[in-house]
Protein backbone atom coordinates (compact mmCIF):
# COMPACT_ATOMS: atom_id res chain seq x y z
CA UNK A 1 0.00 0.00 0.00
CA UNK A 2 1.25 3.37 -0.70
CA UNK A 3 2.05 5.60 2.65
CA UNK A 4 3.15 8.70 4.35
CA UNK A 5 4.18 7.58 7.73
CA UNK A 6 4.68 11.58 8.74
CA UNK A 7 2.95 12.78 11.22
CA UNK A 8 -0.49 15.03 10.19
CA UNK A 9 -0.49 18.65 11.15
CA UNK A 10 -3.13 19.76 13.49
CA UNK A 11 -5.79 20.33 10.98
CA UNK A 12 -8.26 21.40 13.87
CA UNK A 13 -6.10 24.62 14.06
CA UNK A 14 -5.79 25.35 10.37
CA UNK A 15 -9.54 25.04 10.77
CA UNK A 16 -10.15 28.05 13.12
CA UNK A 17 -7.81 30.15 11.32
CA UNK A 18 -8.98 29.80 7.55
CA UNK A 19 -12.63 29.27 9.10
CA UNK A 20 -13.25 31.85 11.71
CA UNK A 21 -16.39 33.33 9.85
CA UNK A 22 -18.07 30.02 9.60
CA UNK A 23 -16.71 27.97 12.10
CA UNK A 24 -19.53 28.68 14.68
CA UNK A 25 -19.79 27.26 18.70
CA UNK A 26 -23.43 28.20 19.49
CA UNK A 27 -26.57 26.79 18.34
CA UNK A 28 -28.87 28.74 16.51
CA UNK A 29 -32.37 29.33 17.42
CA UNK A 30 -34.66 32.05 16.08
CA UNK A 31 -31.98 33.96 14.47
CA UNK A 32 -29.61 33.88 17.34
CA UNK A 33 -26.64 32.47 18.19
CA UNK A 34 -27.31 31.04 21.87
CA UNK A 35 -26.04 28.65 24.84
CA UNK A 36 -27.89 25.88 26.15
CA UNK A 37 -29.81 27.21 28.75
CA UNK A 38 -27.87 24.99 31.32
CA UNK A 39 -24.62 26.67 30.23
CA UNK A 40 -23.46 22.92 29.38
CA UNK A 41 -21.14 22.05 26.35
CA UNK A 42 -19.75 19.02 24.81
CA UNK A 43 -16.61 18.96 22.74
CA UNK A 44 -16.38 17.80 18.76
CA UNK A 45 -12.93 16.49 18.19
CA UNK A 46 -10.89 15.62 15.12
CA UNK A 47 -10.80 11.99 14.39
CA UNK A 48 -7.60 12.00 12.68
CA UNK A 49 -5.75 13.48 15.78
CA UNK A 50 -8.55 12.76 19.00
CA UNK A 51 -7.68 16.83 19.26
CA UNK A 52 -10.66 19.10 19.91
CA UNK A 53 -11.66 21.46 17.25
CA UNK A 54 -14.45 23.46 19.56
CA UNK A 55 -16.71 23.17 21.98
CA UNK A 56 -20.25 23.74 21.59
CA UNK A 57 -24.11 23.79 23.63
CA UNK A 58 -25.19 20.22 24.73
CA UNK A 59 -28.97 21.35 24.41
CA UNK A 60 -31.37 19.61 26.38
CA UNK A 61 -35.31 18.88 26.19
CA UNK A 62 -36.37 23.06 26.99
CA UNK A 63 -33.45 23.83 23.93
CA UNK A 64 -35.35 21.57 22.15
CA UNK A 65 -38.59 23.28 23.30
CA UNK A 66 -37.15 26.59 22.64
CA UNK A 67 -36.16 25.75 19.30
CA UNK A 68 -40.07 24.04 18.32
CA UNK A 69 -41.40 27.40 20.10
CA UNK A 70 -39.61 29.74 17.27
CA UNK A 71 -40.37 27.20 14.21
CA UNK A 72 -44.15 26.98 15.50
CA UNK A 73 -44.53 30.74 15.43
CA UNK A 74 -42.67 31.27 12.16
CA UNK A 75 -44.49 29.00 10.39
CA UNK A 76 -47.64 30.94 10.01
CA UNK A 77 -45.61 34.01 7.65
CA UNK A 78 -43.11 31.26 6.00
CA UNK A 79 -45.98 29.61 4.66
CA UNK A 80 -47.44 32.22 3.37
CA UNK A 81 -44.60 33.67 1.80
CA UNK A 82 -44.56 33.72 -2.66
CA UNK A 83 -42.57 30.75 -3.70
CA UNK A 84 -40.76 32.70 -5.98
CA UNK A 85 -39.57 34.75 -2.60
CA UNK A 86 -38.37 31.04 -0.22
CA UNK A 87 -37.04 30.03 -3.62
CA UNK A 88 -34.49 33.24 -4.49
CA UNK A 89 -33.49 32.38 -0.77
CA UNK A 90 -32.61 29.39 -1.45
CA UNK A 91 -30.95 29.85 -4.46
CA UNK A 92 -29.15 32.62 -2.46
CA UNK A 93 -28.37 30.19 0.25
CA UNK A 94 -26.97 27.57 -2.60
CA UNK A 95 -24.49 29.90 -4.38
CA UNK A 96 -23.42 30.80 -0.75
CA UNK A 97 -22.15 27.33 0.03
CA UNK A 98 -21.23 27.23 -3.66
CA UNK A 99 -19.28 30.50 -3.51
CA UNK A 100 -17.41 28.98 0.49
CA UNK A 101 -17.07 25.41 -0.83
CA UNK A 102 -13.40 25.37 0.33
CA UNK A 103 -14.12 27.05 3.78
CA UNK A 104 -17.12 24.55 4.39
CA UNK A 105 -14.55 21.51 2.89
CA UNK A 106 -11.93 22.38 5.17
CA UNK A 107 -15.14 22.02 8.32
CA UNK A 108 -16.34 18.91 7.24
CA UNK A 109 -12.88 17.05 6.91
CA UNK A 110 -11.87 18.44 9.96
CA UNK A 111 -14.67 16.84 12.15
CA UNK A 112 -15.34 13.98 10.27
CA UNK A 113 -12.11 12.87 8.47
CA UNK A 114 -13.26 12.01 4.87
CA UNK A 115 -10.23 13.66 2.66
CA UNK A 116 -10.68 17.41 0.99
CA UNK A 117 -12.12 16.10 -2.27
CA UNK A 118 -14.68 13.86 -0.64
CA UNK A 119 -15.72 16.50 1.27
CA UNK A 120 -15.87 19.19 -1.41
CA UNK A 121 -18.29 16.66 -3.73
CA UNK A 122 -20.40 16.76 -0.67
CA UNK A 123 -20.68 20.02 -0.36
CA UNK A 124 -21.43 20.68 -4.00
CA UNK A 125 -23.85 17.76 -4.16
CA UNK A 126 -25.75 19.85 -1.23
CA UNK A 127 -25.68 23.11 -2.70
CA UNK A 128 -27.18 21.40 -5.68
CA UNK A 129 -29.86 19.34 -3.26
CA UNK A 130 -31.00 22.98 -2.00
CA UNK A 131 -30.85 24.64 -5.98
CA UNK A 132 -33.47 22.11 -7.50
CA UNK A 133 -35.45 21.93 -4.09
CA UNK A 134 -36.24 26.09 -4.54
CA UNK A 135 -36.75 24.77 -8.15
CA UNK A 136 -39.37 22.06 -7.51
CA UNK A 137 -41.01 24.30 -5.26
CA UNK A 138 -42.39 26.67 -8.04
CA UNK A 139 -43.38 23.01 -9.55
CA UNK A 140 -46.20 21.74 -6.45
CA UNK A 141 -48.73 21.72 -8.84
CA UNK A 142 -52.42 20.68 -8.34
CA UNK A 143 -54.98 18.77 -9.95
CA UNK A 144 -58.67 19.78 -11.14
CA UNK A 145 -60.48 16.41 -11.31
CA UNK A 146 -63.45 15.87 -13.02
CA UNK A 147 -66.57 16.59 -10.95
CA UNK A 148 -68.52 13.48 -9.61
CA UNK A 149 -71.69 16.01 -9.06
CA UNK A 150 -73.68 18.72 -11.06
CA UNK A 151 -72.53 22.69 -10.38
CA UNK A 152 -69.21 21.30 -9.00
CA UNK A 153 -65.65 21.62 -9.57
CA UNK A 154 -63.12 19.42 -7.85
CA UNK A 155 -59.32 20.21 -7.12
CA UNK A 156 -56.59 19.64 -4.89
CA UNK A 157 -53.66 21.37 -3.91
CA UNK A 158 -50.15 21.02 -1.41
CA UNK A 159 -49.72 22.27 1.44
CA UNK A 160 -47.06 22.40 4.09
CA UNK A 161 -47.09 20.11 6.47
CA UNK A 162 -45.76 22.65 9.42
CA UNK A 163 -43.06 22.07 12.16
CA UNK A 164 -40.79 19.29 10.75
CA UNK A 165 -38.27 18.16 12.74
CA UNK A 166 -34.92 16.56 11.47
CA UNK A 167 -32.27 14.10 12.94
CA UNK A 168 -29.29 13.98 10.49
CA UNK A 169 -26.24 11.75 11.27
CA UNK A 170 -22.43 11.95 11.21
CA UNK A 171 -21.08 10.52 7.86
CA UNK A 172 -22.61 12.72 5.50
CA UNK A 173 -23.16 15.57 8.33
CA UNK A 174 -23.32 18.54 5.20
CA UNK A 175 -25.43 16.45 2.53
CA UNK A 176 -27.93 14.46 4.79
CA UNK A 177 -28.96 18.06 5.86
CA UNK A 178 -29.53 19.82 3.08
CA UNK A 179 -31.53 16.67 1.45
CA UNK A 180 -34.03 17.18 4.05
CA UNK A 181 -33.95 21.01 4.79
CA UNK A 182 -33.66 22.56 1.53
CA UNK A 183 -37.11 20.40 0.45
CA UNK A 184 -38.67 21.18 3.65
CA UNK A 185 -38.11 24.60 3.45
CA UNK A 186 -39.11 25.11 0.04
CA UNK A 187 -42.39 23.76 0.26
CA UNK A 188 -43.40 25.91 3.45
CA UNK A 189 -42.40 24.03 6.23
CA UNK A 190 -40.39 25.43 9.40
CA UNK A 191 -37.75 23.10 10.73
CA UNK A 192 -36.06 22.23 14.04
CA UNK A 193 -32.54 20.40 12.95
CA UNK A 194 -30.52 17.98 15.70
CA UNK A 195 -26.97 17.19 13.86
CA UNK A 196 -24.91 14.20 14.58
CA UNK A 197 -23.20 14.77 17.69
CA UNK A 198 -20.13 14.04 16.21
CA UNK A 199 -19.98 16.45 13.34
CA UNK A 200 -22.23 19.50 14.74
CA UNK A 201 -19.97 21.95 13.41
CA UNK A 202 -21.18 21.56 9.45
CA UNK A 203 -24.93 22.03 10.38
CA UNK A 204 -23.78 25.35 12.20
CA UNK A 205 -21.35 26.68 9.45
CA UNK A 206 -24.79 25.93 6.85
CA UNK A 207 -27.26 28.07 9.16
CA UNK A 208 -24.38 30.94 9.65
CA UNK A 209 -25.25 31.25 5.35
CA UNK A 210 -29.03 30.16 5.38
CA UNK A 211 -28.95 33.37 7.91
CA UNK A 212 -26.83 35.57 5.38
CA UNK A 213 -29.08 34.30 2.33
CA UNK A 214 -31.89 36.14 4.38
CA UNK A 215 -33.72 33.05 5.79
CA UNK A 216 -36.09 34.50 8.31
CA UNK A 217 -36.03 33.77 11.68
CA UNK A 218 -37.54 30.61 13.62
CA UNK A 219 -37.48 29.26 9.88
CA UNK A 220 -34.30 27.06 10.52
CA UNK A 221 -33.06 26.04 13.96
CA UNK A 222 -30.10 23.90 15.09
CA UNK A 223 -30.15 22.07 18.28
CA UNK A 224 -26.41 20.98 18.82
CA UNK A 225 -26.64 18.01 21.54
CA UNK A 226 -24.80 15.14 22.92
CA UNK A 227 -28.36 13.97 24.75
CA UNK A 228 -29.89 12.52 21.49
CA UNK A 229 -32.64 10.34 23.14
CA UNK A 230 -33.85 13.59 25.08
CA UNK A 231 -33.79 15.60 22.35
CA UNK A 232 -35.19 12.67 19.79
CA UNK A 233 -38.03 12.45 22.30
CA UNK A 234 -38.68 16.47 22.83
CA UNK A 235 -39.13 16.08 18.77
CA UNK A 236 -41.48 13.16 18.64
CA UNK A 237 -43.51 13.55 21.90
CA UNK A 238 -44.47 17.74 20.85
CA UNK A 239 -48.43 18.16 18.82
CA UNK A 240 -46.70 21.08 17.18
CA UNK A 241 -44.01 19.13 15.01
CA UNK A 242 -45.82 17.26 12.51
CA UNK A 243 -43.31 15.82 10.77
CA UNK A 244 -39.75 13.90 11.43
CA UNK A 245 -37.17 12.90 9.16
CA UNK A 246 -34.29 10.55 10.24
CA UNK A 247 -31.21 9.29 8.68
CA UNK A 248 -29.46 6.71 10.65
CA UNK A 249 -29.71 3.28 11.94
CA UNK A 250 -32.81 0.90 11.91
CA UNK A 251 -32.80 0.66 15.73
CA UNK A 252 -32.93 4.26 16.38
CA UNK A 253 -35.68 4.46 13.43
CA UNK A 254 -37.97 2.08 15.15
CA UNK A 255 -37.99 3.60 18.20
CA UNK A 256 -38.59 7.37 16.45
CA UNK A 257 -41.23 5.83 14.52
CA UNK A 258 -43.23 4.76 17.98
CA UNK A 259 -42.70 7.47 19.63
CA UNK A 260 -44.02 9.28 16.98
CA UNK A 261 -47.65 6.67 16.69
CA UNK A 262 -49.13 8.49 19.75
CA UNK A 263 -49.85 11.83 17.87
CA UNK A 264 -49.74 10.28 14.22
CA UNK A 265 -46.82 12.06 12.93
CA UNK A 266 -45.56 12.00 9.18
CA UNK A 267 -42.07 9.87 9.18
CA UNK A 268 -39.87 9.25 6.94
CA UNK A 269 -36.32 7.14 7.23
CA UNK A 270 -33.25 6.42 6.04
CA UNK A 271 -32.05 3.41 7.37
CA UNK A 272 -29.57 1.20 7.53
CA UNK A 273 -28.50 -0.76 4.24
CA UNK A 274 -26.06 -4.06 3.29
CA UNK A 275 -25.64 -3.38 -0.46
CA UNK A 276 -24.87 -6.36 -2.49
CA UNK A 277 -22.55 -5.59 -4.79
CA UNK A 278 -22.46 -8.27 -8.08
CA UNK A 279 -19.79 -9.48 -10.29
CA UNK A 280 -20.82 -11.74 -13.21
CA UNK A 281 -19.15 -13.54 -15.57
CA UNK A 282 -19.62 -11.27 -18.40
CA UNK A 283 -18.74 -7.83 -16.82
CA UNK A 284 -16.08 -5.62 -17.78
CA UNK A 285 -13.61 -6.58 -15.12
CA UNK A 286 -11.43 -3.44 -15.02
CA UNK A 287 -15.04 -1.08 -14.51
CA UNK A 288 -15.99 -3.96 -12.11
CA UNK A 289 -12.89 -3.65 -9.92
CA UNK A 290 -12.74 0.39 -10.59
CA UNK A 291 -16.50 0.49 -9.21
CA UNK A 292 -16.16 -1.78 -6.12
CA UNK A 293 -13.00 0.46 -5.07
CA UNK A 294 -15.41 3.33 -5.49
CA UNK A 295 -18.19 2.39 -4.14
CA UNK A 296 -16.58 0.31 -0.91
CA UNK A 297 -14.13 2.64 -0.22
CA UNK A 298 -15.85 6.03 -0.12
CA UNK A 299 -15.66 7.55 3.05
CA UNK A 300 -13.55 4.46 4.87
CA UNK A 301 -16.34 2.35 3.79
CA UNK A 302 -18.89 4.56 6.31
CA UNK A 303 -21.77 5.12 4.10
CA UNK A 304 -25.07 3.39 4.18
CA UNK A 305 -25.46 2.81 0.26
CA UNK A 306 -21.37 1.89 0.01
CA UNK A 307 -20.89 -2.57 -1.00
CA UNK A 308 -21.14 -4.31 2.15
CA UNK A 309 -21.24 -7.88 0.36
CA UNK A 310 -19.07 -8.34 -3.14
CA UNK A 311 -20.42 -11.39 -4.87
CA UNK A 312 -18.24 -12.54 -7.58
CA UNK A 313 -19.30 -15.08 -9.95
CA UNK A 314 -16.91 -18.16 -10.26
CA UNK A 315 -15.34 -17.86 -13.59
CA UNK A 316 -14.45 -14.24 -12.91
CA UNK A 317 -13.70 -14.90 -9.45
CA UNK A 318 -9.58 -15.75 -9.41
CA UNK A 319 -9.00 -12.92 -11.58
CA UNK A 320 -11.13 -9.91 -10.12
CA UNK A 321 -9.67 -10.88 -6.78
CA UNK A 322 -6.04 -10.15 -7.51
CA UNK A 323 -6.90 -6.99 -9.76
CA UNK A 324 -8.92 -5.93 -6.87
CA UNK A 325 -6.25 -6.97 -4.18
CA UNK A 326 -4.04 -4.63 -6.36
CA UNK A 327 -6.29 -1.66 -6.60
CA UNK A 328 -6.68 -1.67 -2.64
CA UNK A 329 -2.92 -1.63 -1.93
CA UNK A 330 -2.96 1.41 -3.82
CA UNK A 331 -5.21 3.28 -2.03
CA UNK A 332 -3.57 6.41 0.31
CA UNK A 333 -4.36 6.62 3.65
CA UNK A 334 -3.68 9.37 5.44
CA UNK A 335 -5.21 12.62 7.32
CA UNK A 336 -8.03 14.14 5.04
CA UNK A 337 -5.87 17.83 4.14
CA UNK A 338 -3.41 15.40 3.06
CA UNK A 339 -2.81 15.77 -0.87
CA UNK A 340 -3.95 12.47 -2.57
CA UNK A 341 -5.26 10.93 0.49
CA UNK A 342 -8.17 8.09 -0.36
CA UNK A 343 -9.04 6.89 3.02
CA UNK A 344 -9.26 9.21 6.19
CA UNK A 345 -9.91 8.17 9.75
CA UNK A 346 -12.72 6.16 11.21
CA UNK A 347 -15.15 8.53 13.23
CA UNK A 348 -14.19 6.78 16.41
CA UNK A 349 -12.88 4.13 18.71
CA UNK A 350 -16.03 1.82 18.68
CA UNK A 351 -15.72 2.20 14.74
CA UNK A 352 -12.66 0.47 15.26
CA UNK A 353 -13.61 -2.02 17.67
CA UNK A 354 -16.74 -3.19 15.64
CA UNK A 355 -14.36 -3.75 12.37
CA UNK A 356 -12.38 -5.53 14.71
CA UNK A 357 -14.71 -7.74 16.02
CA UNK A 358 -16.28 -8.82 12.23
CA UNK A 359 -12.87 -9.62 10.86
CA UNK A 360 -12.13 -11.96 13.95
CA UNK A 361 -15.49 -13.69 13.78
CA UNK A 362 -15.00 -13.67 9.64
CA UNK A 363 -11.90 -15.32 10.04
CA UNK A 364 -13.12 -17.44 12.60
CA UNK A 365 -15.33 -18.63 9.99
CA UNK A 366 -12.88 -19.51 7.38
CA UNK A 367 -12.07 -16.11 5.41
CA UNK A 368 -8.28 -15.41 5.70
CA UNK A 369 -7.11 -11.86 5.32
CA UNK A 370 -5.61 -11.18 1.67
CA UNK A 371 -4.29 -7.14 2.46
CA UNK A 372 -4.62 -4.66 5.23
CA UNK A 373 -6.92 -6.06 8.53
CA UNK A 374 -4.98 -3.81 11.19
CA UNK A 375 -6.21 -0.17 12.91
CA UNK A 376 -2.47 1.37 12.44
CA UNK A 377 -0.86 3.95 14.17
CA UNK A 378 1.18 5.21 11.07
CA UNK A 379 -0.58 8.59 10.70
CA UNK A 380 -0.89 9.70 14.64
CA UNK A 381 -3.40 9.33 17.12
CA UNK A 382 -6.59 8.79 14.89
CA UNK A 383 -8.40 6.12 14.21
CA UNK A 384 -6.97 5.14 11.07
CA UNK A 385 -7.93 1.57 10.02
CA UNK A 386 -6.28 -0.27 6.92
CA UNK A 387 -8.08 -0.93 3.75
CA UNK A 388 -8.61 -4.44 3.74
CA UNK A 389 -9.62 -7.59 1.52
CA UNK A 390 -10.86 -10.90 3.40
CA UNK A 391 -11.92 -13.93 0.95
CA UNK A 392 -13.88 -16.13 0.86
CA UNK A 393 -16.57 -14.88 3.03
CA UNK A 394 -19.86 -17.59 3.59
CA UNK A 395 -23.27 -16.47 4.78
CA UNK A 396 -22.85 -17.23 8.36
CA UNK A 397 -20.64 -14.74 9.52
CA UNK A 398 -21.46 -11.71 10.86
CA UNK A 399 -20.51 -8.94 8.41
CA UNK A 400 -22.85 -10.94 5.69
CA UNK A 401 -25.84 -9.60 7.59
CA UNK A 402 -24.06 -6.32 9.49
CA UNK A 403 -23.41 -3.23 8.06
CA UNK A 404 -19.37 -3.52 8.43
CA UNK A 405 -18.95 0.95 8.20
CA UNK A 406 -15.53 0.51 7.48
CA UNK A 407 -12.48 0.04 4.98
CA UNK A 408 -13.33 -3.53 4.71
CA UNK A 409 -14.39 -5.73 1.12
CA UNK A 410 -15.20 -9.71 1.88
CA UNK A 411 -15.55 -11.13 -1.47
CA UNK A 412 -18.51 -14.34 -1.77
CA UNK A 413 -18.31 -16.61 -4.44
CA UNK A 414 -21.01 -17.53 -6.43
CA UNK A 415 -22.65 -19.97 -9.20
CA UNK A 416 -25.31 -18.84 -10.69
CA UNK A 417 -28.10 -15.72 -11.43
CA UNK A 418 -30.45 -17.31 -9.03
CA UNK A 419 -28.67 -18.17 -6.47
CA UNK A 420 -27.08 -14.40 -6.06
CA UNK A 421 -30.16 -12.71 -5.94
CA UNK A 422 -31.38 -15.05 -3.65
CA UNK A 423 -28.51 -14.24 -1.26
CA UNK A 424 -28.75 -10.90 -2.20
CA UNK A 425 -32.05 -10.55 -1.19
CA UNK A 426 -31.37 -12.44 1.96
CA UNK A 427 -31.17 -9.77 3.97
CA UNK A 428 -33.62 -7.10 6.46
CA UNK A 429 -32.32 -4.23 5.07
CA UNK A 430 -33.06 -2.96 0.63
CA UNK A 431 -31.47 0.58 0.52
CA UNK A 432 -29.37 0.05 -2.27
CA UNK A 433 -27.55 -2.79 -4.63
CA UNK A 434 -24.89 -2.95 -7.05
CA UNK A 435 -24.35 -5.30 -10.44
CA UNK A 436 -22.06 -5.32 -13.43
CA UNK A 437 -22.66 -7.29 -16.96
CA UNK A 438 -22.90 -7.17 -20.42
CA UNK A 439 -25.95 -9.00 -20.96
CA UNK A 440 -28.91 -6.73 -21.35
CA UNK A 441 -31.60 -9.51 -20.20
CA UNK A 442 -29.61 -9.67 -17.20
CA UNK A 443 -29.59 -6.35 -16.36
CA UNK A 444 -33.16 -6.42 -16.71
CA UNK A 445 -33.60 -9.82 -15.26
CA UNK A 446 -31.59 -8.81 -12.10
CA UNK A 447 -32.47 -5.23 -11.61
CA UNK A 448 -35.97 -6.53 -11.34
CA UNK A 449 -35.49 -9.33 -8.55
CA UNK A 450 -33.20 -7.36 -6.39
CA UNK A 451 -35.93 -5.97 -3.64
CA UNK A 452 -33.85 -2.52 -3.15
CA UNK A 453 -34.70 0.99 -3.92
CA UNK A 454 -31.99 1.72 -5.36
CA UNK A 455 -30.60 -0.23 -8.40
CA UNK A 456 -26.81 0.33 -10.08
CA UNK A 457 -26.21 -1.32 -13.27
CA UNK A 458 -22.46 -1.01 -14.23
CA UNK A 459 -22.42 2.06 -12.05
CA UNK A 460 -21.22 2.89 -8.74
CA UNK A 461 -22.23 5.92 -7.25
CA UNK A 462 -26.39 6.48 -7.41
CA UNK A 463 -27.14 9.36 -5.51
CA UNK A 464 -27.89 13.01 -7.11
CA UNK A 465 -30.52 15.79 -6.35
CA UNK A 466 -32.37 15.09 -9.48
CA UNK A 467 -33.51 10.93 -8.42
CA UNK A 468 -35.23 9.62 -5.53
CA UNK A 469 -33.13 8.36 -2.81
CA UNK A 470 -34.65 5.99 -0.28
CA UNK A 471 -34.87 2.23 0.24
CA UNK A 472 -37.66 -0.72 1.10
CA UNK A 473 -37.66 -3.05 3.96
CA UNK A 474 -36.11 -2.53 7.29
CA UNK A 475 -34.08 0.20 5.48
CA UNK A 476 -37.09 2.70 5.84
CA UNK A 477 -39.24 4.78 3.37
CA UNK A 478 -39.75 8.03 1.83
CA UNK A 479 -38.05 9.57 -0.92
CA UNK A 480 -35.62 12.39 -1.12
CA UNK A 481 -34.08 13.58 -4.05
CA UNK A 482 -36.06 13.87 -7.34
CA UNK A 483 -39.42 15.31 -8.26
CA UNK A 484 -40.62 13.36 -5.25
CA UNK A 485 -38.58 15.56 -2.56
CA UNK A 486 -41.09 18.03 -1.64
CA UNK A 487 -43.99 15.51 -1.76
CA UNK A 488 -42.53 13.94 1.51
CA UNK A 489 -42.76 17.59 2.82
CA UNK A 490 -46.42 18.04 1.79
CA UNK A 491 -49.98 17.43 2.29
CA UNK A 492 -52.47 16.78 -0.34
CA UNK A 493 -55.74 18.63 0.40
CA UNK A 494 -58.97 17.54 -1.54
CA UNK A 495 -61.90 20.85 -2.09
CA UNK A 496 -64.99 20.02 -3.21
CA UNK A 497 -66.48 23.28 -4.79
CA UNK A 498 -70.32 23.21 -4.98
CA UNK A 499 -73.27 25.83 -5.77
CA UNK A 500 -71.07 26.72 -9.45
Amino acid sequence: MATTKKKPAKAETHAQNDNAHLLKNRAYINGAWVSAKNKKTFDVTNPATQEKIASVPDCNAADTKAAIDAAFTAFPAWRKTLVKDRANILRKWAALIEANIDVLANILTTEQGKPLAESKVEISGGAAMIEWAAEEARRMYGDTIPAFKDGARVITTREPIGVVGAITPWNFPHSMITRKVGPAIAAGNTVVLKPAEATPLSALALAALAHQAGLPKGVLNIVTSAQAKVVGATLTGDDRVRKISFTGSTEVGRLLVAQSAPTLKKVSMELGGNAPFIVFDDADLEKAVAGAIASKFRNAGQTCICANRLYVQKGIYTEFLKSFQKSIEKLKLGTGQEKGVQIGPLINHDAIDKVTALLKDATGKGAKVLTGGHKTDDYGLGWFFEPTLIAPANQKMRLAREEIFGPVAAIFPFKTEEEVIKRANDTEFGLAAYFYTKDLGRAFRVAEGLEYGMVGVNEPVVSSESIPFGGVKQSGYGREGGPQSLEDYSLLKYTLLGGI
